[in-house]
């Protein structure tokens, strides 16, 4: 049954561990999902306080046995075998469960912002990847946008075969990833998707990391705060987001007319394609409301019958009728890439035609429906979805009122968002804490911008935050440096942002994929996302999986030598090292007065030799130094190198 996104957080706290009455075990437990292979996989739960709980794996021989505490809380360690499946795991206690079609592989988490949230449908070679979709070994788990002020212990997702119907709205950079390791290693490989758009990663860190860290002490202070007075805190954040939503209603045109209604003259209205983001409607400039409406025929048979409404993804909000009658909607942030399933009661379905309206409301960005077309549809429950009618083409539409007239939409927590500290640590990580994993892809850095030096010391801190809760050792992290955008400012906030992140390889178990010639500089979602993801994967490879022939990282920067006028930078993983436009550009020196004048730069081997005639006394060297550089300095293996400043000082 769908849950209002609006009521996420309360029955996630209402599923604590001392409200058990029965046998319980985490979403992240499911069929379809896939155990880490050769180790020891925590399996866990809650039932009855004192109640006897047996975990029994197909591959095990006998059962694991345990008792549930006092607060009912259960665990047993589970050995696991080499790569195999399908199994069963049978958990019995208060009540019985059995997970089928239970496979033992490789397990990785895929995290971060946008650009790891990003999905396949809007990629380079989307709609071809999703059709050829078919990997029955390869499983996937989306956690769904949650956010707490302290650790939840579960959440929303469920294991999914992929397939071309599951696999569209996951993150095509873990996707990609994942297939590639599917591929090489010929093992079953589990997909974990806990990611939200335009995030900073102090919101993805646990309290005892922050305090540790220092930089945050007043907003967890007030987090703390509110958790002492959580009614005076919901009870303000829930009046500010009421009055929101009734200005809506008065200064829409389509509330204050009622646009929704049935019989309602169309002559105002654009035909329109949908799925598409309305950057092909006309409306590339513009957030805020824009009224969608759709004309169906209802079958005889389905009169008096249940049906189910999907539309896929609607970015960001919507609201939804079906006949004049409304029947779903999610009216908080942060479920621009959640799937639309709405029920619709029987006693709404009239044999004829009926309108399906949608008042979707972008705040920034593309808005509209984001799904594979096969995602829009409508269906009987008793008829199932062979009879579908698909609701893909052509509607109507009307523009609403502007983001502008509209004002800020207040957050339904109020000043706790997702991008306060310990937010989405405790609503999206901690929930999966401790389920066995190989590793952690990461992308993110995008919302950190302006605080780079904050960020070198925040971000190893949340890698070795994540590896102290998982209690895994320094388990593998692999992540995206920042690709070229136009961010404003002073124009060199995202190399010192992409600076800190390779300054963060001397955390131990990390690797750092280079996307610096497949950005957009006027796009901060660039549309590759395959590469993206097989330049993860070769980091894993090479690192984890000791496939030891592979290239797996461009030239790093590993330091620079004065000769005479002349500075020699040394790179590593420079073998062949040149520049696909034949000479090494991007490349600038300074003195001890930190002017930097652009130099001239000459390979010699697996270095760059750079110098100018406006610096005779070289003492710094910088290169790709800007938010667009886009340089093409690469190894034999084709991967390029990463910007770089000699002596940036983070402090």
């Amino acid at each position: 049954m769908l849950r209002c996104p609006c009521l996420l957080l309360i029955a996630l706290v209402g599923l604590s561990a001392s409200a058990a009455s029965q046998l319980r075990l985490p979403a992240v437990f499911g069929d379809h999902m896939v155990l880490q292979r050769q180790t020891v996989a925590p399996v866990w739960g809650w039932d009855d306080p004192g109640q006897t709980v047996a975990v029994q794996a197909s591959w095990a021989a006998a059962a694991l046995m345990t008792r549930a505490d006092t607060n009912g809380h259960w665990r047993v360690d589970l050995p696991t075998t080499a790569a195999t499946g399908p199994q069963t795991l049978v958990v019995e206690g208060s009540t019985r469960v059995q997970f089928d079609d239970v496979l033992l592989g490789e397990v990785w988490i895929a995290s971060g912002q946008s650009n790891m949230e990003w999905s396949l449908p809007y990629t380079e070679g989307g709609d071809e990847r999703i059709q050829a979709a078919h990997h029955p070994g390869l499983r996937i788990f989306n956690v769904a946008n949650a956010i707490a002020r302290e650790p939840l212990d579960d959440c929303d997702g469920r294991w999914q075969v992929v397939t071309p119907a599951t696999i569209g709205q996951f993150s095509a950079v873990g996707y990609h990833f994942g297939r590639e390791l599917h591929a090489q290693l010929d093992v079953p490989v589990g997909l974990i998707g806990s990611n939200w758009g335009g995030t900073v990663a102090e919101s993805w860190t646990s309290e005892g990391s922050l305090v540790e860290l220092g930089d945050f002490s007043a907003d967890l202070a007030r987090i703390e705060a509110e958790r002492s007075e959580p009614d005076a805190a919901a009870a303000q954040a829930e009046a500010a987001r009421r009055a929101w939503w009734e200005h809506l209603e008065s200064a829409d045109p389509g509330g204050r007319d009622a646009w929704a209604a049935v019989d309602l003259d169309l002559g105002d209205w654009s035909p329109t394609e949908q799925p598409a983001h309305w950057s092909g409607a006309g409306l590339e400039e513009f957030d805020g409301v824009v009224w969608m409406r759709r004309t169906v025929e209802i079958p005889l048979a389905w009169v008096g019958r249940d049906l189910q409404l999907e539309l896929g993804p609607i970015d960001d909000l919507d609201t939804t009728w079906f006949g004049g009658e409304r029947v779903g909607g999610y009216e908080t942030m942060g479920f621009w890439s959640t799937p639309r399933v709405y029920a619709i009661p029987g006693q709404l379905v009239r044999a004829g035609n009926v309108d399906i309206t949608v008042r979707a409301i972008d705040t920034g960005g593309p808005g509209g429906m984001s799904a594979d077309a096969a995602a829009l549809r409508l269906f009987s429950l008793d008829h199932g979805e062979s009879a579908a009618i698909g609701l893909a083409g052509t509607w109507r539409m009307r523009r609403g009122a502007s983001m502008e007239t509209l004002g800020r939409l207040p957050s339904s927590n109020g000043w706790f968002n997702q991008n306060r500290p310990t937010a989405l640590f405790n609503g999206m990580i901690a929930p999966l804490v401790p389920y066995a994993l190989q590793g952690a892809i990461w992308y993110q850095g995008e919302s950190n911008v302006g605080r780079a030096a904050q960020y070198a010391r925040l971000f190893p801190a949340m890698i070795g935050d994540w590896r102290r809760h998982w209690d895994r050792g320094e388990f593998p992290f692999y992540y995206v440096q920042l690709a070229p955008f136009r961010y404003g400012g002073n124009g060199v906030d995202s190399a010192l942002l992409r600076d800190a992140q390779r300054l963060s390889l001397a955390t131990p178990n990390t690797g750092m994929a280079v996307v610096l010639d497949i950005g957009n500089p006027d796009n901060i979602h660039p549309l590759n996302k395959h590469d993206v993801g097989h330049r993860l994967a070769l980091w894993a490879l090479g690192q984890t999986y000791g496939h030891a022939e592979l290239v797996y990282s461009g030239p790093l920067f590993r330091g620079v030598r004065r000769q005479g006028d002349v500075l020699v930078v040394d790179f590593d993983h420079a073998e062949g090292l040149h520049a696909k436009s034949g000479t090494p550009k991007h490349f600038e020196i300074a003195g001890a007065d930190g002017v930097f004048e652009i130099a001239s730069a000459e390979i010699v081997g697996q270095t760059v030799v750079l110098s100018s005639p406006l610096v005779l006394a070289p003492e710094q060297a910088r290169f790709a130094w800007s938010d667009v550089a886009e340089p093409d300095l690469i190894n034999a293996a084709g991967l390029p190198a990463s910007s770089f400043h000699s002596h940036w000082n983070q402090s």
